[in-house]
């Protein structure tokens, strides 16, 4: 626990309570890398759906139907988690509904043809939820842990951390699977225990979190005596009058939505990409995504204390730069060899990219509303997540298969990002987010 340095942290918080909320980011990890990138999306699309032309679009869709729920729903449960002090309580529920929808997804081998892919979409789609409303909770307790000027370096060890607990979850399925395969044992037989791996994983590691963190929220007096719905939605309504005061606050969105989509693309697809356009085996796919990880875990690290130094606008608009080469170099690449330096700078990048954002979203979130406007910036990098992949997955289907073209494209999405970034100015954010005490 020498790595959570104490005067990073706000009085009153221990480092051990630093450390169970890093534990969070260690234990969902494994989802996003195992389920959403190396493992299941590669078989959903060459397994389940046979390697259709809507293959990849049918993946993209079940995605981004989880997101528009999320989107429809995240800033009222944030709005009630602040009015009811229930970040805590909340975060627990989701985390056992994902661990539940992600262990299920063992089960989708035993069907097949139509119903196959449904069984799989319909698993996708609630296990995502969960996932995502449980992402944006844990983010909403960053603020109350770190100080001001070292938002970046807690986020950092927060991001950081989870990437190790990725590695994990992917080094033990990656295990699995050459046993498997040396066994002569088909996808069919070795996904389903990698679903396994992942949900013990999550499960397990979670409980660290919610044994350390605490819930310093108070809960709001006012609401307690109306619905939670009802005081929630009017919680929003108040917000979205004062938009103008946090106009820094709607730019970062704005930029999220943009940079948010291609790092999603990136996410989701990479694995698609790398065993469909550059030929790669699927335990191939599974070492570059964990070398991936550990270049992130990296980036997230460095990231963390290099930005606070140098402030966050100029560290993401760095990272979004890196992003832009990657498509590139990806869309460019005719060799494995060509596909690793792409997979390395966006492995840096990743980390630093998602650990800058979540950071300066915390600047501009006035105190007693936390979870509300982390639910509002989870709406903003849900809504590229649905433009991110889904749009991939449209070009390639339009074009025939043709995944370079759509990486490609992707760069623009980091271009607009990096636009919309210049119109952010973190002193103005800042004051408005105090000035809301």
């Amino acid at each position: 626990m020498a790595l959570f340095s104490q005067d990073a942290l706000n009085p009153g918080v221990r480092k051990r309570e630093v450390f169970g909320w890093a534990m969070y980011d260690f234990a969902n990890s494994g989802y996003t890398t195992v389920v959403l990138t190396a493992v299941f999306a590669a078989y959903f699309v060459g397994g389940i759906a046979q390697k259709a032309e809507w293959a990849t679009f049918a993946w993209t869709l079940a995605l981004s139907i989880s997101y528009a729920i999320v989107i429809l729903t995240m800033p009222s449960i944030g709005a009630y988690a602040d009015l009811r002090a229930a970040k805590k309580r909340l975060l627990m529920l989701f985390t056992i509904g994902c661990v539940l929808a992600t262990a299920a997804l063992a089960l989708t081998p035993r069907f097949s043809g139509v119903s196959g892919v449904a069984v799989a979409m319909v698993l996708i789609i609630i296990s995502n939820v969960f996932f995502t409303y449980g992402e944006s909770l844990t983010a909403a307790f960053l603020p109350e842990l770190a100080k001001p000027d070292a938002l970046g370096k807690v986020s950092g060890w927060g991001w950081g951390f989870g990437y190790f607990g990725g590695m994990l979850s992917l080094g033990l399925s990656l295990g699995y699977v050459l046993w498997a395969q040396s066994q002569g044992l088909p996808a069919s037989h070795f996904v389903p225990v990698t679903m396994l791996i992942t949900a013990t994983i999550y499960g397990l590691a979670a409980v660290v979190t919610f044994r350390l963190l605490g819930e310093r929220a108070v809960p709001n007096p006012n609401a307690l005596q109306t619905s939670g719905l009802k005081a929630s939605l009017k919680q929003l309504q108040n917000t979205f009058r004062q938009a103008r005061r946090y106009k820094d606050f709607m730019w970062l969105m704005a930029c999220a939505v943009f940079y948010q989509g291609g790092v999603a693309v990136a996410i989701t697809l990479a694995a698609i990409y790398a065993e469909a356009v550059i030929g790669f085996k699927q335990q191939e796919t599974m070492v570059l995504i964990f070398v991936l990880n550990f270049a992130a875990a990296g980036g997230a690290f460095a990231f963390g204390y290099w930005q606070d130094r140098i402030g966050h606008k100029l560290a993401l608009g760095i990272t979004l730069v890196g992003w832009i080469a990657t498509c590139v170099i990806a869309a460019a690449a005719t060799t494995k060899g060509h596909f690793w330096w792409a997979a390395t700078i966006a492995g840096l990048c990743m980390g630093s990219s998602q650990s800058a954002g979540r950071a300066l979203a915390g600047m501009f979130a006035p105190p007693k509303q936390l979870a509300e406007f982390y639910g509002l910036w989870t709406f903003a990098i849900r809504l590229a997540s649905i433009i991110g992949p889904l749009s991939y997955g449209v070009i390639t289907w339009a074009t025939g298969g043709n995944q370079r073209l759509a990486i490609l494209s992707t760069a623009g999405l980091f271009a607009m990002g990096l636009v919309l970034l210049r119109f952010v100015d973190v002193a103005r954010g800042r004051a408005a987010a105090s000035g809301a005490m």
